[in-house]
């Protein structure tokens, strides 16, 4: 290696100096960091690359940032000094969910245009007034807002208006027609649904009452098809004529490698075949629990994956899926509510709302309040699949400050559980029982 400028000798028969040590390698933690206007370490890589357009060399800026409720996301953006060409996308730097995910939105007024979203390009867009749908990977990921999504798909049909007017005009004038319709949806002047479906799990749709229950908004997590598994390129199609041998797994214990979920770091899992000791009970579970003392604090939870929380007092509902399964004390589950919400930065950086900052403020003080037993609340689970305890410890009688309540499923519950399509008979022979 070459060294620039006089270099002093040393003593003679002075021992070398000893070499530097290597730089350390950066931690997934500092590659992936929250998102926050504030944050000034956060810069994005300029690479030199070839603009499409008029193929000489512009500049894309890569982000590397982190999301809640979206994982790690990387954020690039292309520009062109020589022809004005740029280009914005998104992609997903975390794994594949264990679910898919769908988002219901009912947009009623303007505030609602102005809600955040993230689109993987595996997700499917829809507005079912319109009969409008953006089919998965037609489009790059993108980070936007409601709005941002509606002139997205503006301009991609208006990129192509010159040349049909020139050969289909009759199409042309049907798609102008159309382009109206789309932009008049901007200013509300009726409700129409947003539907954003996403089988890899990781598109977001913002919630701007956090921690407040969203009632414009419909959260679904589901199971995914075989079809959506093979889109996703989680599982290779078999020809239908080669049956795969079974293997016995029972007494083995599987290594595959994975990434860290929460650092992204890489790792390793071990499996082992074992018996379900969880299966769906005929029932859902209600436990309503009147916390009134800081000793009811310390009790044993188990908090299923299907399982949603709430709070009255605080007007907070968690939905399933969200947090995971958990088996903690209700003061451990409750503060890692308070970190889940808290860390937001939808409701705390720039592109917060006036008046977000205050209520998520107040929602923290009266959590801390919950935490230290300065005031009462009720904690309620709803456990569809029935699999969630709250320790009772007054039993085997009856606790005075908890309610046990057993219900029958509604469809959509059992279709979110993925019940609707189980074949629950005559699965040992293969033949579907007549109906």
């Amino acid at each position: 290696m070459a060294v620039s400028g006089p270099v002093e000798p040393g003593p003679p028969a002075a021992a070398a100096a000893p070499s530097p040590a290597p730089a350390r390698a950066p931690a997934p933690e500092d590659l992936f960091r929250p998102i926050s206007a504030e944050d000034e370490e956060q810069q994005p890589t300029e690479i030199e690359s070839l603009c499409m357009n008029c193929y000489r060399n512009g500049t894309t800026r890569l982000l590397l940032t982190k999301i809640p409720f979206f994982r790690e996301i990387i954020v690039s953006s292309f520009s062109c000094e020589h022809c004005g060409w740029n280009d914005t996308e998104i992609q997903s730097a975390g794994r594949i969910q264990d679910q898919g995910v769908r988002y219901i939105l009912t947009v009623r007024a303007q505030e609602d245009m102005n809600r955040e979203v993230v689109k993987t390009d595996s997700a499917t867009t829809r507005i079912p007034e319109l009969d409008f749908e953006i089919p998965a990977f037609s489009q790059k990921g993108v980070l936007t807002t409601v709005e941002g999504l509606i002139s997205r798909a503006v301009s991609g049909l208006e990129q192509d208006q010159p040349a049909r007017r020139a050969n289909e005009k009759a199409v042309a004038e049907r798609i102008d027609k159309f382009i109206v319709k789309l932009k008049e949806l901007k200013q509300v002047a009726s409700p129409f649904t947003l539907i954003i479906d996403d089988p890899s799990g990781n598109s977001f749709v913002e919630n701007p009452h956090a921690p407040q229950k969203d009632h414009a908004l419909v959260i679904t997590h589901y199971n995914r098809t075989l079809q959506q598994e093979e889109m996703l390129g989680l599982q290779a199609e078999a020809p239908p004529e080669e049956k795969p041998e079974e293997e016995d797994l029972r007494n083995e214990v599987l290594q595959f490698n994975t990434n860290c979920p929460e650092c992204n770091a890489p790792a390793q899992t071990n499996m082992k075949l074992v018996k379900s000791g969880g299966a769906v009970e005929p029932l859902g579970t209600k436990i309503t629990f009147h916390i009134t003392d800081p000793l009811d604090l310390t009790r044993d939870v188990l908090k299923s994956e299907t399982c949603s929380v709430e709070i009255p007092e605080l007007e907070f509902e968690l939905g399933m899926a969200i947090l995971g399964g958990k088996f903690t004390t209700l003061e451990g589950l409750l503060k890692d509510i308070q970190e889940l919400v808290t860390k937001n930065p939808f409701t705390l950086g720039d592109s917060s709302n006036p008046g977000q900052v205050e209520k998520l403020q107040e929602f923290s003080w009266k959590l801390d309040q919950i935490l230290q037993g300065n005031m009462k609340a009720h904690f309620i689970m709803n456990d569809p699949a029935g699999n969630s305890y709250f320790q009772n410890v007054y039993a085997p009688e009856d606790d005075p400050q908890m309610k046990v309540e057993h219900y029958k499923r509604t469809f959509d519950q059992n279709e979110e559980l993925g019940l609707n399509d189980m074949k629950t008979e005559g699965y040992e022979t293969g033949l579907a029982p007549q109906r």
